[in-house]
């Protein structure tokens, strides 16, 4: 069989494989605590289940408009509105079976062969594998650690624009580590899309997962609505992960055409769960606070017990529920020096604790300091996360 040249450019997501190998210790009859499980176990709300049952029952089980249900659209328009202080319409939104096919769409759209997309590294992976397997240049920059956490690189990301960059992708509420843009990232990033003549892909996955202090977007500065395009999911905010809904919510021009893609690609979203998703923006907020209150205490617990852990650091993140812990110092005294995979399998194998490295979110930049890993608390019970980081202080103050 003769393969189509351009696979070899397409990437994966690699902590796929941790999740294997966390499996399979599991199987073996050993304790594993999921740290790497970037999903959440919290059950999606009853209203919109019902919902999406009665629009079932109700036979909204055909095809719908290939950009999604009219009312869904002018929903989600006004919920990002109320929230990011723009003045989007119906016609600003395009319905997607969950954010990520958003980022190859937009990257169809606004990009031709050679030109030059600048993404976060450490990051999500599947930006740099579609950048590349559409035939543009994918161009990292990266993040500097401040005393209250991690920030992008500004000067860095500003030297890497070059006269055929036309795309900046931008994961404010990063994963995975955890941060938010302040008010002076977003003013700078803004300013250089105005003078670089750039388009954004705004990476708002995590965008209702904010602890402290009221979310903000950079679609909401001036100019910058007819640039950005925000990719939006019901996965974190609802716990509507496997549901697959989402949406990409920009300017008309773009959001045409990324509606007729869904056309060649997928025709459109599945029918019912639209119905779901409408349910969910108009239902009550109380099991999302919730949820975000119970993600805020694992948090707070697993930073804790991780800072007492001899040779690790960890900051507390603003939003998402990652923690982005600093290793170098445990790993040097455990003798790994900066071996990520035997690291990993040696906490797995003496702890029962499995989490994503920094290796599974992009290579390391050569300006890069520091040894990281992932953990992600959305997954795994609050006593589960005391049991499991006890045994990693443990094995890390070497008892």
């Amino acid at each position: 069989m003769r393969i189509a040249e351009r696979m070899r450019l397409l990437g994966t997501e690699t902590a796929f494989a941790v999740a294997e190998r966390a499996a399979a210790h599991a199987a073996a009859g050993h304790k594993v605590y999921p740290f790497h499980l970037g999903d959440l176990n919290f059950k999606t709300p009853e209203y919109i289940v019902e919902a999406a049952l009665r629009a079932i029952r109700d036979g909204r089980t055909g095809y719908c408009p290939n950009g999604g249900l009219p009312t869904l659209r002018a929903a989600l328009a006004d919920d990002f509105n109320a929230r990011r202080g723009t003045k989007h319409s119906l016609e600003n939104v395009s319905v997607q079976p969950g954010g990520k096919p958003v980022i190859g769409k937009f990257i169809q759209t606004v990009m031709n062969p050679g030109d030059e997309a600048l993404y976060p590294s450490p990051g999500y992976p599947i930006y740099e594998s579609l950048i590349e397997f559409h035939g543009a240049k994918a161009r990292p920059y990266g993040f500097i650690t401040g005393q209250d956490g991690f920030h992008i690189d500004l000067d860095a990301l500003e030297r890497a624009i070059t006269p055929r960059t036309r795309l900046l992708i931008v994961n404010d509420f990063h994963n995975p580590t955890g941060a938010s843009c302040s008010p002076r990232e977003h003013e700078k990033l803004a300013e250089l899309a105005l003078r670089h003549d750039l388009m954004l892909l705004l990476d708002e996955a995590y965008f209702e997962i904010q602890y402290e202090g009221p979310a903000r977007s950079i679609a909401g500065l001036p100019g910058m609505a007819e640039r950005c395009l925000v990719l939006y999911t019901f996965g974190k905010k609802f716990a509507m992960t496997g549901w697959r809904l989402g949406a990409a919510i920009g300017p008309p021009e773009v959001i045409s055409l990324i509606t007729r893609l869904n056309t060649n690609i997928e025709s459109c979203t599945t029918h019912f769960i639209q119905y779901a998703g409408l349910a969910a923006l108009q239902g009550n907020t109380n099991e999302a606070e919730a949820m975000l209150q119970a993600l805020r205490e694992r948090r707070d617990t697993a930073v804790s017990l991780l800072n007492s852990a001899p040779g690790v650091h960890c900051f507390t993140p603003a939003a998402s529920f990652y923690l982005y812990p600093e290793l170098s110092a445990l790993m040097g005294q455990k003798g790994f020096g900066s071996d990520y995979a035997a690291f990993a399998e040696d906490v797995l194998l003496k702890t029962g604790v499995s989490f994503c490295t920094r290796l599974h979110f992009g290579r390391p930049l050569p300006e890069e300091k520091g040894l990281h890993a992932r953990l992600a608390f959305s997954g795994i019970d609050i006593h589960e996360i005391k049991e499991g980081l006890e045994k990693f202080r443990l094995y890390a103050a070497g008892a």
